[in-house]
């Protein structure tokens, strides 16, 4: 009993001392990390300067609590812009150097508020939805980089993709005091409403000096070739509409025009084509007795029927895109996710992304004046080109007009290539879906070629009756991005050339038929050659032993071997 007695004595004594220290040591513990967490929030949340390393992040910092900056009366404007600009004149291509990875970096300026000294806020509308998924998309790429310093482009964090919002003098100050701006040099400004009433110049209006441009409405007047980039304008419905893709194929109206606000001639010779062609073609407008509380951008009419839009473009092979005010049209996003082909009306527009897409194997490009013959050129095309047609529209828009995303990865893709020119996309990666195959075009003589905006060249190649050596020089040539032409001149008169749809094989041919066997060949060449000199006067053919070193500028070489070492700066 004393021993119990004693031991429950000292218990209760024990145990609270023991209780107490391990109190003191949670508390410190908890402290410590307590104090971890309010200096890491102070440094992530605390205001930093403009050219802050910090992450570019809507959800780090909304726009309501973004900085207010006033722009005096006296600030500088831009000058309008220089229509001359290209890569090599007026972006420094040394910013971006040579990297591994072959990779442009681009950083987005922190959020702002600017304000003119009354108060009133440059844009009425701020930053749109629209924007803010194209920056955020950016930031989450592999082309971001918080460090200025890194940079090789610049993207402000001033929205302009719609004119109509903006102040465009003070849109312009705004601009020009950005801290790296100098003159708009390696800055990228996104826009797809120019222009306003009553002219709608068919690019931004705001003076941008020597910035980049992604335009959604270029014309061949506004445009500078291998500069800007043209983009789609985007299309809200693709965010709220999923349209389901559908096989190619027939469909029930051969032509469809959805277009709400087109010019009254265009309307009316719509209507005679409507006349001729009866049920085949399907003229939509807007609808004016919808019950209240319905969405009117959602649908469209016929005489007092109501279709779905944009679920009704399904229903047909071909869309009609005419110009409106502007060239362009977000009807042409809704067209290809419907896996509609495009009969694109708009003289002069430069299509989206036509740097790089093939646009002849997913639309009908029409001159404005032959829209009677519209229909007519249209039947003119077989079923199965047509089908072709309808699957590239459809992966047109999946792959580049989906999402804010996808304009602008495309747009940053695009730049990135004219810069590494060595490590860029193929004409195939663009243009060919991963997996589809292409059954019709089966020789090389057919390859699908996209047509430069710039005069390229014409390659021309003489054979005789070696096919499948001419098949793979054609193969070869064809991916040349410049090439304009390619012209086979065939010199075998007792056989006719191979035909394109097969790959022509020709087990008759054999060494004993080549014409350089012949022993008079040697002859008559050489009698040819000099009747050409004597019309010409001279003998211009020279000589010539050239010797070409290669550069070795990416090779594991010692550096004093290497002739040009900087270049891969380039």
């Amino acid at each position: 009993m004393c021993a119990s007695g004693k031991y429950s004595s000292r218990g209760p004594a024990l145990i609270p001392r023991m209780k107490t220290k391990h109190r003191i040591y949670y508390i410190t513990l908890f402290s410590v990390v307590l104090l971890g967490l309010i200096a890491t929030g102070m440094f992530q949340f605390w205001p930093h300067s403009i050219e802050s390393t910090a992450d570019w992040s809507l959800d780090r910092r909304s726009v309501h609590d973004a900085p207010l900056i006033q722009l005096p009366v006296s600030n500088p404007i831009p000058e309008r812009g220089d229509l001359s600009c290209r890569m090599h004149t007026c972006f420094d291509v040394y910013r971006c150097g040579y990297n591994p990875k072959n990779r442009i970096k681009v950083y987005i300026y922190p959020l702002q508020r600017f304000v003119d000294e009354g108060g009133v806020p440059i844009s009425s509308t701020g930053l749109s939805r629209e924007y803010n998924g194209l920056l955020s998309a950016i930031s989450d790429s592999e082309f971001y980089t918080d460090d200025v310093t890194r940079a090789c482009l610049f993207v402000p964090s001033i929205d302009v993709l719609n004119q109509n919002s903006l102040r465009i003098r003070e849109t312009a100050q705004a601009l020009a005091m950005l801290p790296r701006w100098d003159k708009g040099m390696n800055h990228l400004l996104f826009n797809m409403l120019p222009g306003g009433p009553p002219d709608y110049n068919t690019a931004l209006d705001v003076p941008r000096d020597r910035a980049l441009l992604a335009g959604g409405g270029f014309s061949t007047w506004t445009y500078r070739q291998g500069y800007d980039v043209s983009i789609p304008v985007y299309s809200p419905l693709s965010a709220d509409v999923e349209l389901p893709e559908r096989q190619p194929g027939p469909r029930h109206y051969f032509i469809l025009s959805s277009q709400t606000a087109i010019h009254r001639e265009y309307r009316a010779e719509l209507e005679r084509l409507k006349e001729e062609n009866g049920e085949a073609l399907l003229l939509l407008d807007k609808c004016s007795n919808l019950s209240q509380g319905v969405a009117s951008a959602r649908k469209r009419c016929y005489k007092g029927q109501v279709f779905d839009y944009p679920q009704i473009l399904q229903e047909s092979s071909f869309c009609v895109v005419l110009r409106g005010a502007r060239l362009g049209q977000a009807t042409l996003s809704d067209v290809l996710q419907a896996g509609c082909v495009p009969v694109i009306l708009a003289d002069s527009y430069i299509l989206p992304f036509s740097e790089v897409l093939d646009w002849k194997r997913a639309s009908v490009v029409i001159p404005e004046e032959k829209l009677p013959e519209m229909y007519t050129i249209l039947k003119s095309i077989p079923h199965r080109q047509v089908e072709e047609m309808q699957r590239q529209a459809r992966w047109f828009w999946d792959a580049y007009f989906s999402s804010m995303k996808a304009i602008g990865m495309t747009t940053l893709q695009i730049i990135n290539d004219r810069i590494y020119p060595y490590a860029a996309r193929t004409y195939e990666q663009w243009n060919n879906p991963p997996v589809v195959k292409w059954l019709s075009v089966n020789s090389p003589l057919f390859l699908p070629l996209i047509p430069p905006r710039s005069p390229g060249f014409t390659a021309v190649v003489l054979t005789y009756d070696r096919i499948e050596s001419l098949f793979r020089v054609i193969t070869e040539i064809s991916k040349v991005p410049s090439l304009a032409k390619l012209l086979v001149v065939w010199n075998n008169q007792n056989k006719s050339p191979p035909e394109g749809e097969k790959k022509f094989k020709c087990p008759e041919c054999t060494a004993i038929d080549g014409l350089s066997l012949d022993q008079t060949h040697m002859v008559e060449r050489s009698e040819c050659i000099n009747k050409f000199a004597s019309v010409f006067g001279t003998m211009p053919l020279k000589v010539v032993e050239h010797r070409a070193d290669p550069v070795l500028y990416k090779d594991d070489f010692p550096e004093k071997l290497k002739s040009f070492p900087n270049i891969g700066s380039l």
